[in-house]
């Protein structure tokens, strides 16, 4: 009797889509740019629109603020501290501080507002307070943050009567790719807790998501297949079902981490994503102008 030819082995699944399931114009760096740098805020009494970023420790908040700023300096930034270590365990950011984007030597009109990273345990990272706090503009630049206690209209960093131009008109959370998959669900709900309040105002949000590269070989091999890699899509989709932002408002980018020039695609994903939290953020502000 003679043997059995043996199988071959199954040929792995594909990772790669056919087409892309987003369309996004890889060329539109410059245009979006100039759009950036030209933006006025349609809102009289607000010159420049504040943009809240908030997230769990170690996603990349901060590197995000300094990609942002990089893209526009055309150089490496590194102004809002990041920590380098492995195994993030505490938050870095313990103030809440603002940061003005440059573009040469013009000021842009958005500011970026970096909060206390979010842990899971309930006195741990930033108070869900604090960050709904801070997005209606009660919280002072320069507080520091204490994890045992949020924040309270007693305390003298306590701005009780905010004006327009203090408070945020967009919420930005920053979700890594690589762990969302398991990302506690006592952080999730933190989340949901702040969505939940600050929609009650009409304040969008916007999902940034970071370490794509992390996430994807495809991707960590080349950018390019951002819309065609089924794992990043996978990804996307369940942030959307976990956080409860719609798949148009989250938008996949790489924070520049250990690059020492600026490239091309890394920043026309950056300045995509930019783009919808701005025009987002000043949609809401037309609508209180119409009021």
């Amino acid at each position: 009797m003679g043997s059995s030819a043996s199988k071959p082995a199954p040929s792995p699944p594909n990772p790669e889509l056919d087409k892309p399931w987003r369309n996004f114009d890889w060329g539109q760096k410059v245009n979006l740019k100039e759009k950036l740098e030209n933006f006025c805020s349609s809102h009289p009494d607000v010159k420049d629109i504040k943009i809240l970023v908030a997230g769990q420790i170690g996603a990349g908040k901060s590197s995000f603020i300094n990609s942002v700023d990089s893209v526009f300096q055309g150089r490496i930034s590194s102004r809002a501290l990041v920590n380098a270590a492995d195994g993030y365990s505490h938050s870095f950011t313990q103030k809440l501080k603002g940061f003005t984007i440059r573009s040469g030597k013009n000021m842009l009109p958005f500011v970026f507002k970096d909060i206390m990273g979010l842990e899971p345990k309930v006195l741990e990272g930033s108070q869900t307070e604090d960050i709904i706090n801070a997005v209606f503009g009660h919280v002072k630049d320069g507080y520091k943050f204490n994890k045992e206690q949020a924040l309270t209209h007693k305390d003298q960093n306590y701005t009780s009567d905010p004006n327009l131009s203090d408070q945020s008109f967009c919420l930005v959370y920053i979700i890594a790719a690589d762990t969302i998959s398991f990302t506690d669900d006592r952080l999730i709900d933190k989340l949901k807790i702040i969505r939940q309040r600050i929609s009650e105002e009409g304040i969008p949000q916007v999902v940034v998501m970071t370490k794509v590269d992390e996430a994807c070989p495809l991707v960590k091999k080349d950018l390019r297949k951002m819309y065609t890699s089924k794992k990043i899509k996978e990804k996307m989709e369940l942030c959307s079902a976990k956080v409860g932002v719609p798949l148009t408002n989250i938008f996949p980018v790489k924070n520049y981490h250990d690059e020492i020039d600026t490239e091309d695609d890394i920043d026309v994903l950056i300045l995509k994503a930019l783009e919808q939290i701005v025009q987002v953020a000043d949609d809401r502000l037309e609508d209180i102008k119409s009021y």
